[in-house]
């Protein structure tokens, strides 16, 4: 899997940067959302913690799909401003002995 990154806009009203990408991955299966954050968290080396993946849109028999994702400048912003269903398939799953001890 590759990401190319074809722009990226700042938007100082939401405190973010919008970033706008293309996955190519020629003869795999469509990446998850979660396989394309943690590339683009290596590639632009930023905290995970402030990434979202908004849009992954796969392009039918090309082995490509269209991106969106937000990095914010702080938490609070993230999660004051997205919306939840968007934070829950940015998280990382919980492990089951993580779930034991709660």
């Amino acid at each position: 899997m590759e990401i190319d990154i074809k722009e990226q806009v700042e938007n100082p009203l939401l405190n973010r940067t919008e970033i706008h990408f293309d996955c190519i991955y020629q003869g795999e299966a469509t990446p998850k959302v979660l396989e394309v954050k943690n590339r683009l968290v290596a590639q632009l080396n930023v905290d995970k913690n402030l990434l979202v993946v908004d849009i992954l849109n796969p392009s039918y028999g090309e082995g490509r799909a269209d991106g969106y994702a937000k990095l914010y400048d702080s938490e609070e912003k993230l999660v004051k401003i997205e919306k939840q269903y968007i934070l829950d398939k940015n998280k990382e799953p919980v492990k089951e002995e993580e779930k034991e001890e709660e």
